[in-house]
């Protein structure tokens, strides 16, 4: 898992040469031609948690509808949802789940234009896809996903900026800043404090809310610490209840509208007087301690933002005394019907 995390910046620099931007940029050309009127993303695990993000990419860059499918409509239910005037994304580190492939093949079978996000070119969802994106990530070792994530992100990131006019010079930068994250040693520093923990909360808003949702699947699936995820504005809709002295907090908090929203709720989260730890480029009064992260446009940020969390689910997990490269009753691959 170490080694994974840090063949990350590499990942970025192979995915933003050339060729794989190329690629990317070629099939945006073919979605933009289409003019989808809806984008539906399918995933499962980390992989929907990518998926998220490139929900939010979508209505807030490209002014689309999109959303995230439930698979079992599809295969549990045996419905054909009329998607003819949309692009539907499947997005899969292995590209071998069969409910994935299924709602793809439904999907075209309708008239869907679909697509197949994955780090296996020659997988079952690429063979169901009118269009496929390699993600490039190499060979992933450790069962936690860590760099394939990562590299789903920086593909929907290059693919959404594509069907826009073309991602902006500064995108080039992300190898560099992800190294600059990497680099930090705050996570491990931290580690002890959830050593002991019986549960754990994540928060984020915006594009921060999928890391947040990846960062508490990291702990659970690596240390098997129970951990809840919400965004900012459903944690105040009722699980604030549970905050207190007990209960650690980790809030993604980044430059940018997303960022400033969250301000509200950790001033809630102190008034519980919650043990909240930040993820992100500045100081928040209140908090007990921050794991910083370069500054960066906020739809960058994810990128960025689940690095450490990525070394802080590692070191927690063998704090507490577990593997994280060999979680108990994972595989690399889960085919779900």
């Amino acid at each position: 898992m170490a080694a994974d995390i840090a063949e990350q910046p590499e990942v970025f620099a192979r995915l933003l040469a050339g060729p794989a931007r190329e690629r990317i940029a070629a099939v945006a050309e073919r979605i933009a031609r289409r003019r989808p009127r809806h984008v539906v993303f399918t995933a499962r695990g980390t992989s929907d948690h990518a998926a998220l993000y490139g929900a939010y990419l979508t209505e807030i860059r490209l002014g689309i509808p999109a959303g995230l499918a439930s698979p079992s409509v599809v295969t549990v239910f045996g419905a054909r949802p009329d998607l003819s005037e949309s692009l539907v994304v499947g997005v899969s580190q292995s590209g071998g789940s069969p409910d994935l492939c299924a709602v793809l093949e439904a999907a075209r079978e309708t008239g869907a234009l679909t697509l197949a996000v994955t780090n296996t070119p020659g997988s079952p969802l690429a063979a169901a896809a009118d269009l496929a994106v390699d993600v490039a990530a190499g060979h992933e070792r450790a069962v936690a996903a860590t760099k394939t994530y990562t590299a789903e992100l920086l593909a929907l990131l290059l693919l959404v900026e594509s069907v826009d006019g073309g991602p902006a010079a500064d995108i080039d930068d992300l190898p560099g800043l992800a190294e600059r994250a990497l680099a930090d040693d705050t996570p491990l520093h931290l580690a002890a404090r959830y050593r002991f923990a019986a549960r754990l909360v994540t928060t984020g808003r915006g594009y921060a809310y999928p890391t947040a949702r990846e960062a508490a699947l990291k702990l659970m699936e690596t240390s098997y610490l129970p951990s809840l995820a919400f965004s900012g504005a459903d944690l105040l809709h009722g699980p604030l209840a549970m905050a207190d002295p007990d209960v650690p907090v980790l809030a993604v908090v980044d430059a940018g509208p997303g960022g400033q929203s969250m301000r509200d709720v950790l001033a809630r989260l102190g008034e519980r007087r919650a043990d909240v730890v930040v993820v992100g480029p500045e100081d928040v009064p209140g908090t007990a301690a921050r794991i910083p992260v370069p500054r960066v446009d906020e739809r960058y940020a994810p990128l960025l933002d689940i690095l450490p969390l990525q070394r802080l689910a590692l070191a927690v997990a063998l704090a507490r005394g577990q593997d994280p490269d060999a979680p108990r009753g994972l595989n690399k691959v889960t085919a779900t019907l």
